[in-house]
């Protein structure tokens, strides 16, 4: 850049009237904000990736229970409280499909199954949902994430897969 008469040479602007520099920013920019959406379609097709809903159709409940609604098909209602999950053990055969419906009964609890995609956070008075398949036979734990309280560090449940 030359300087003539102390004020700085401007950068070429093209017919468009941004300059050159600024276009190719913003042609960068658009690629990579469309890649980002590309992959979240085939994860969201492809891989069968989905974000957990809020139910609003469920009744609430008070009480945890599992439920058989079909062979190798379950519904576990999960009341999540201080300090506990209910009800833990949770126990189903290897292939099962459990539709989880998680509510709390206290303050904000969360709900991961170790080993499986399922992370949940469990509201008072709202019901959230999540799939998962079990194929392998063994001890799931289920961990709490959301501090409760003072006995948040003994929060832990149990799923038992069995063959």
């Amino acid at each position: 850049m030359q300087i003539a008469h102390g004020i700085p040479e401007q950068p070429a602007i093209s017919a468009g009237g941004a300059p050159d520099l600024e276009k190719r920013v913003l042609i960068a920019s658009l690629l990579f904000a469309g890649g980002m959406l590309a992959l979240l379609a085939f994860a969201a097709v492809r891989l069968g990736i989905s974000v957990p809903d809020c139910v609003t159709d469920k009744k609430p409940f008070t009480t945890g229970e599992l439920i058989q609604v079909a062979p190798l098909r379950y519904e576990a209602h999960v009341v999540s409280k201080m300090w506990s999950f209910k009800p833990s053990p949770l126990k189903i055969p290897a292939g099962s499909v459990v539709d989880f419906y998680l509510t709390s009964s206290d303050v904000v609890h969360g709900f991961y199954i170790d080993g499986t995609d399922v992370n949940l956070t469990a509201v008072p008075n709202a019901i959230t949902y999540a799939q998962t398949r079990f194929m392998k036979p063994g001890k799931y734990q289920v961990i709490c994430h959301e501090f409760c309280g003072s006995g948040h560090h003994d929060m832990v449940g149990i799923i038992e897969v069995t063959k």
